[in-house]
């Protein structure tokens, strides 16, 4: 397609895409004669995955380019923003380039290497090869950051928090997002399209996820209230919720 039809399918200006073009985050146009540019949907992809990251995120080009190196940031992230981020980087170099090497996260923080090995044992991440080494996916390399910070704030091994505690997370997280997607599809199956469907889920995800976090707060500081109790009174840790079937 032409410079014409990526705005229109886009909705972002020529003088925009040339930034992004600039700034190495959309893939380079085929060029099959001088002054002619030929775009793909990989270009539609990467283009509306910089928008979002910049509507939802409040992210800034620089910001974006770093976290795509493997970049940590003072700024929080929200977990949605992985999503368009791993999003731009399979448009923009294809799966396999996708990968921040396990290297690049260690020049940053000195524990990085250690924690992901651990984090990998328990199942929070997974470890690939990469053409420097190790490596993580965007979204894996930015959970090995935000331990990393949760270090620098004290949450390491000599006060008794290892990586490896964090192992609980996996099975709670795979109970919840097994029974939303469950519902989610018996809700929508033969009722709407899928246009519709995607576009509810856009919105659904980083709200329910906001939700599901102030119930995580307020169930947490109902706990460490009862643990506090001057008379004794034994605090109520609901189990953790197994998968079945």
């Amino acid at each position: 397609m032409k410079m014409r039809e990526l705005e229109a399918k886009t909705g972002v200006n020529r003088e925009t895409i040339r930034v992004y073009l600039r700034e190495g985050l959309v893939p380079e146009p085929s060029r099959p004669a001088r002054n002619v540019a030929d775009y793909g949907e990989d270009h539609v992809r990467a283009i509306l995955a910089v928008r979002r990251l910049q509507r939802d995120s409040a992210m800034t080009l620089p910001q974006i380019k770093h976290i795509l190196g493997g970049g940590a940031t003072d700024r929080r992230v929200g977990a949605t923003a992985f999503g368009h981020l791993e999003e731009l980087l399979s448009a923009r170099v294809g799966l396999k380039g996708s990968l921040v090497s396990l290297s690049t996260l260690v020049k940053q923080n000195p524990f990085a290497a250690d924690d992901a090995k651990a984090l990998a044992q328990i199942g929070v991440i997974s470890l690939a090869k990469g053409t420097r080494g190790p490596a993580l996916s965007v979204t894996d390399a930015g959970l090995v950051n935000i331990w990393g910070r949760m270090r620098e704030a004290g949450f390491d091994e000599a006060r008794g928090f290892p990586p490896e505690i964090l192992g609980y997370y996996i099975e709670a997280a795979e109970y919840v997002a097994a029974k939303e997607a469950t519902i989610f599809l018996e809700q929508v199956e033969g009722r709407i399209e899928e246009d519709e469907a995607a576009n509810m889920l856009e919105f659904a995800l980083p709200t329910m996820l906001e939700f599901f976090g102030l119930i995580r707060l307020k169930a947490f500081l109902h706990n460490v209230a009862k643990a506090t109790r001057s008379d004794g009174s034994e605090v109520v840790v609901p189990p953790t919720p197994r998968i079945t079937g």
